[in-house]
């Protein structure tokens, strides 16, 4: 528990996301967003909601701990579809940095879909999301936030 209490508070984001996934492109694109995160049941649980401004969308996360598998699971929604995410992305934080895993599909296409949470300090934070179409052997990575604490005041 406690392991996204980092992450409470308001960020800024530059996101880094391929334009076309899982066909070899190396052309990304670039946005802002705004992220506000909360936590709850101690720190078993945590919210948040990021907005992407030049996008006129936003999405949410919700991340509840299950203390007997001493694993997250992960579950994001986005205004764009307003269905919520299955299956959630599950794991946990081994020295300083988070792994998470679901099987799911991208445009029909069945993939393995990893978070990765690192770079984490009071200020900075990175999460990256890659797919695997082969056994987990490569991941082609299609996301990357990185995270800076927004100044308060």
């Amino acid at each position: 528990m406690g392991d996204f209490d980092f992450f409470v508070g308001t960020w800024n984001v530059v996101n880094r996301r391929l334009r076309e996934r899982l066909v070899g492109s190396d052309e990304w694109e670039e946005f802002p967003g705004v992220s506000v995160a909360h936590g709850f049941f101690a720190g078993g649980g945590h919210f948040d909601e990021i907005t992407f401004p030049t996008r006129g969308s936003a999405g949410a996360t919700v991340r509840i701990f299950d203390p007997a598998r001493q694993e997250w699971s992960i579950y994001w929604m986005s205004s764009d579809t307003g269905v919520l995410g299955q299956p959630p992305m599950v794991g946990r934080f081994v020295d300083g940095v988070g792994r998470f895993y679901a099987d799911d599909q991208h445009e029909g296409r069945p993939v393995r879909c990893r978070f990765v949470w690192s770079d984490i300090s009071a200020t900075t934070a990175r999460w990256e999301q890659a797919f695997s179409v082969d056994g987990e052997q490569t991941w082609e990575t299609n996301w990357i936030m990185t995270f800076t604490r927004a100044s308060e005041g």
